[in-house]
């Protein structure tokens, strides 16, 4: 998982509440455990419209997704953060997520950053014209207009994000505490480890 400090890029004003995991990617998508790919379905409903705001030229590649209250409802289905990935997005922007949703995009490297309505309205207006700052470090969105506002995150998924740490990752950092731990296992209870002796 690649790390994430400091990302500056155009954000894709999106602005719908109540987004579930069905809009996000529709089940007809889900027939595949591969993550790669899935962008092509991400939204498919809304963009079957060719003015869709996903597809429109300024917002290619647009690392940031500002939405609306609750964001990620509805199933638990890990191909949603897969989807928004895949199309790009390391960020959401929103005022509330779903729960699980939220567990699912951290595992997947996203940073999710909830701020207050207003601030929400604000960065919508500024990402019609203008890319924003959202700096994990100082956990603040800033704006070139000198807005500047700051959010709340878990300790541990930040420091996991900041590190780049998966599941997987966080666990190989623990090796030698592992090994430390095994070896002490063994030589406590060594039928454990089936390494007793017959006397």
């Amino acid at each position: 998982m690649d790390a994430f400090k400091t990302l500056t890029g155009i954000a894709v004003p999106f602005g719908a509440k109540n987004v579930d995991t069905d809009v996000i990617i529709p089940a007809r998508f889900l027939k595949t455990i591969q993550r790669a790919g899935l962008g092509k379905g991400a939204f498919a409903v809304i963009r079957e419209n060719p003015d869709n705001i996903f597809d429109q030229p300024r917002h290619k590649g647009a690392p940031v997704l500002i939405a609306g209250d609750n964001f990620g409802c509805g199933s638990s289905r890990e191909h949603a953060p897969w989807a928004l990935t895949d199309m790009g997005f390391r960020v959401v922007i929103a005022p509330s997520f779903a729960d699980i949703f939220s567990g699912n995009a951290f595992k997947n490297g996203m940073l999710l950053v909830a701020l207050p309505q207003a601030q929400i309205d604000r960065l919508m207006e500024v990402a019609e014209t203008d890319e924003i700052t959202v700096d994990l470090e100082n956990q603040v969105v800033t704006t070139p207009y000198q807005d500047r506002f700051t959010f709340e995150i878990d300790p541990f998924r930040k420091h996991c994000l900041m590190n780049g740490l998966d599941e997987i990752g966080l666990t190989q950092a623990m090796d030698k505490d592992i090994a430390a731990f095994e070896a002490k296992l063994v030589a406590e209870q060594p039928w454990i480890a089936g390494a007793a002796k017959a006397a």
